[in-house]
């Protein structure tokens, strides 16, 4: 604080909801629950939609801010219920939640640790405005279950390795435990004021989407239904999950990323399903290890913020990529659906659709772009930031540079995915194909992975047309296979 700031008599405390759109088991809010309680006051709770990002994106109707005024407009309705609500801002959160503070004349605000680069800056921007005028800004660990410097290696050093990671977290959860804790029944919440309270969507300059369509359900009360339907299924996850014909995620990583479910209280469902039933603990054990994952990134661009814009391994930004008039014609046919690969194109005329993906296909059309196509990880990173429900900088990049072999415990750079080989494995009868790609329909199970081999007879008998009613190959895998060796020799002559 600076020495001639002097700090604010506690009149209050204020919440500042950012990705954790939900009442329950919030860790900022109870913290400041329990600080209302200890120094008087009550608390007021804000969420802003934040100029900066807002204006930034590329289309006015955007799935995610669709679903983020749904959960707050559901949120508010909980918090009422409590006898407070939510205070809803369209401003820069950089200077609106000083000037907030200064308005409520409260002494302290609270928030969730967020731990990307431009996050940090913001919050830093934040408490030195709330800290000159004597107020201060305490952040509270809550989307993740182990942060930053809680887990380390031996020598005290953050892991770089996915596996041994998991095993030390596994460890630190079993010596130490985690809770999940309600809002309290009696919790001194404030009611916000009058001029401050959810604007409609069109208010902050964006359209509905297609959420309804796809039934995509915001807020806590989506995550609930959503997680209910998953537990039925838990069991078979570590069995069914690569098939994206089958419903077999959870489906939950938007909410994940919102925050409007509690990532404490699915950890915890996981650890008793493993516990308490044999016949399901294989699936709740993978699906745990998948939830492990997001805490590995987190701390892994903690550590490494440099990853957020370059290789995570430096060497792998000397690989010169596709580039020009042939790496934009080979860029457009992917991201447009159009490679020819009917695996490929499917997962690409899914994201379009709904702004999702499934896994397994992320790692498919990602390691097409960068090892097929031999086209720079990060503009498919940008693509699917611009487009995923569910996006999330540590994890997208971390997955985007595991495809292309320049991130920490990536894939060797010579291990190539074959899309023919991994659409006849996951996806055998051409389920997922023919949903999104409807003019192969007709093809049998096995000329729908690669229908160029088919015979003109079958291709006449099922209504295709090469080039007409869908590409040929925007190129040969084998060929490109050689070509993608050739280019990340940089790295192996290192």
């Amino acid at each position: 604080m600076p020495a001639n700031a002097r700090p604010h008599a506690e009149t209050g405390t204020l919440v500042w909801f950012r990705r954790d759109l939900r009442s329950d088991d919030h860790r900022p809010l109870n913290a400041a629950i329990d600080h209302a309680r200890l120094h008087g006051g009550r608390v007021w709770c804000v969420f802003v939609f934040d100029r900066d990002i807002l204006e930034a994106l590329p289309t006015r109707a955007d799935r995610r801010v669709d679903f983020i005024h749904r959960s707050v407009t559901e949120l508010d309705a909980a918090l009422r219920l409590q006898g407070g609500g939510l205070i809803v801002l369209h401003d820069r959160a950089r200077s609106a939640i000083p000037a907030l503070a200064a308005r409520l004349g409260v002494g302290t605000v609270f928030a969730g640790r967020d731990y990307e680069p431009q996050a940090v800056l913001r919050d830093d921007a934040v408490a030195r405005a709330l800290a000159a005028d004597g107020r201060a800004l305490r952040l509270v660990k809550d989307q993740v279950i182990f942060e930053r410097d809680e887990v380390l290696t031996g020598a005290g050093r953050p892991f770089v390795v996915y596996t041994p990671y998991r095993n030390a977290w596994m460890k630190r959860l079993q010596a130490h435990g985690i809770t999940a804790d309600a809002l309290p029944a009696d919790a001194p919440l404030a009611p916000p004021p009058d001029d401050l309270v959810p604007p409609p969507l069109a208010a902050i300059g964006f359209a509905p989407t297609n959420l309804d369509t796809l039934g995509v359900r915001a807020g806590m009360s989506g995550a609930r239904a959503l997680f209910d339907a998953f537990a039925e299924r838990i069991g078979r996850y570590h069995e069914a999950r690569d098939f994206p014909a089958l419903k077999a995620p959870s489906y939950l990583s938007v909410h994940l990323r919102f925050g409007t479910v509690s990532l404490r209280r699915l950890v915890l469902h996981a650890l008793q399903v493993m516990d308490a039933d044999p016949g399901a603990a294989d699936g709740a054990r993978v699906w745990l290890s998948e939830l492990t994952w997001r805490d590995f990134y987190f701390q892994v661009l903690h550590h490494f913020p440099h990853a957020a814009e370059r290789a995570f391994k430096p060497e792998y930004d000397r690989i010169a990529w596709q580039d020009g008039a042939e790496g934009e014609r080979l860029f457009s046919a992917w991201a447009q659906g159009r490679t020819g690969y009917p695996l490929v194109d499917a997962a690409m005329a899914q994201l379009e659709h709904s702004g999702y993906m499934h896994n397994r296909l992320r790692m498919v059309t990602a390691s097409f772009l960068t090892k097929d196509l031999g086209i720079d990880w990060r503009r498919g990173e940008r693509l699917f930031a611009d487009t995923l429900i569910d996006f999330d900088l540590a994890a997208n990049n971390g997955g985007w540079q595991w495809a292309a072999s320049s991130g920490c415990d990536a894939q060797p750079y010579f291990r190539i995915f074959n899309p023919v080989t991994q659409s006849q494995k996951f996806d055998p009868q051409g389920r997922f194909i023919r949903r999104y790609l409807p003019q192969l329909a007709d093809l049998s199970d096995r000329a729908i992975h690669a229908p160029w081999l088919a015979s003109p007879m079958e291709l006449q008998a099922a209504g295709v047309r090469l080039g007409v009613d869908y590409p040929h190959p925007v190129v040969d895998h084998d060929v490109a296979r050689k070509r993608t060796l050739e280019r990340y020799g940089v790295v192996k002559n290192a």
